[in-house]
């Protein structure tokens, strides 16, 4: 009963729209009292929470995302990609995705993504006769590419709760990626081809291909620095963060020099704002952590699960439903935060390959960032387009199915994800 208690006793903070942070430090800080334990644990768990070096790479990879996107580098990017697949069904669609996961793979941040290549996507696809609904669809799924291909906040913060590696956890991130990628762009052929609207552009010649390649060169060479750099050992995912910062404003500001002193402290407020909020999360949750930890409810639930599961099977099944129905009510970095510390002990007890389970756990957040009525990329496109939210999530229902049939491929085929952290 204990663990329905504290589950309802959260859920009822939740739906009378206290904040997440406060919400899961508040109720954390009562567990401990009602419990007569000092509240100096919840001082001792304020300083805990921060004091991990790794999470230093979460501003760091905010603010990198947050100077390309003030410095308008989505441009160039999309233009470049254009060129080379714009002639194909669904040409500016691919080229929109394809977008989405090279930026993917500069940022870590879903929602940066989704803005990034929105604001210059969106207007050139609806001016070709793209239908709207299609195209922000499209764009908002594509952000969800920015969790998964690595470098992803949320597999850093994964790797800091479970002490996982967090460069294996990035290295099976990058298969799923690309093949939620390449269904995104099958989908885009074939919608294309039923519906006739949608031809290919004409063929770019050689010369226009290298051209816009040659600007958008800068970008890729940073999404290769940062990849590269920590898959060859170079650095760490943290050095890795400070070196994309840094290149991100040397980038910007001085090779393509379209980063302003105005958007440069534009960027810096946006990523000291999102960091105080994802922080006080961080905060909330390991106060929530210990206090659920004194009251045993991780073994709770893995007693619950061996005498009414007691298999892999139905305890991810479980997994699934809980993490979709919560989905509609908060965003990834909480569902993260609140459920990863619950959930472990028992993926370990049933002898899940914990990296695994992160990318099959990060994969069934992506659909919290697209589903209505809180999904993040939901509201960053209908900004963009001044559109709806109704338009947005019409669009996506075709794309959340295919994350969903990703989600079945990786249970059943776990070697997407296993077989580069494997052999690398």
């Amino acid at each position: 009963m204990t663990l329905l208690y504290i589950a309802l006793a959260l859920l009822a903070l939740l739906f009378l729209g206290v904040p997440v942070a406060f919400s899961l430090a508040g109720l954390g800080a009562g567990l401990l009292l009602i419990k007569g334990l000092p509240l100096a644990m919840v001082a001792q768990n304020l300083h805990g929470a921060l004091d991990n070096f790794v999470l230093l790479s979460v501003p760091l990879f905010l603010l990198m995302s947050n100077l390309l996107l003030k410095g308008g580098v989505g441009k160039d990017l999309f233009e470049a990609v254009q060129k080379w697949v714009g002639h194909l069904p669904g040409g500016l669609g691919l080229s929109a995705l394809v977008s989405c996961g090279i930026f993917s793979a500069i940022s870590g941040s879903s929602v940066a993504t989704a803005a990034t290549v929105g604001t210059v996507a969106i207007p050139e696809m609806v001016k070709r006769g793209y239908s709207k609904h299609f195209t922000l669809g499209l764009l908002a799924a594509g952000g969800t590419l920015g969790i998964l291909i690595p470098p992803s906040i949320p597999l850093i913060v994964y790797g800091v709760i479970t002490e996982e590696s967090i460069g294996k956890l990035f290295l099976a991130g990058v298969g799923p990626g690309v093949m939620l990628l390449l269904f995104f762009g099958l989908y885009t052929v074939i919608h294309a081809k039923v519906t006739g609207m949608h031809r290919g552009e004409k063929v770019a010649s050689s010369q226009e291909k290298m051209a816009a390649t040659a600007r958008a060169l800068p970008t890729i060479a940073l999404a290769v620095l940062i990849i590269g750099g920590i898959y060859a050992g170079a650095f760490t995912p943290t050095e890795a963060s400070a070196v994309g910062a840094f290149a991100s404003f040397v980038l910007t500001a001085f090779v393509l020099r379209t980063l302003t002193l105005k958007t440069f402290i534009a960027a810096v407020r946006q990523t000291l704002s999102t960091t105080v909020v994802l922080f006080l999360i961080v905060i909330g949750a390991k106060i929530f952590g210990k206090a659920i930890t004194l009251y045993q409810v991780p073994s709770m639930l893995s007693e619950l699960v061996d005498v009414h599961i007691s298999s892999v099977d139905g305890f991810l099944l479980l997994v699934t439903i809980i993490l979709l129905i919560i989905g509609l009510f908060l965003e990834s970095l909480s569902m993260l935060l609140i459920m990863v510390p619950v959930l472990f002990p028992t993926v370990l007890g049933l002898g899940i390959d914990p990296i695994w389970f992160g990318i099959y756990f990060v994969i069934l957040i992506e659909l919290a960032l697209i589903t209505p009525p809180v999904g993040l990329n939901l509201f960053v496109i209908q900004a963009i387009a001044g559109t709806s939210l109704g338009v947005v999530a019409r669009g996506v229902l075709p794309f959340i199915l295919i994350m969903l049939a990703s989600v079945i491929i990786v249970y059943f085929v776990p070697g997407i994800v296993t077989w580069i952290p494997a052999n690398l």
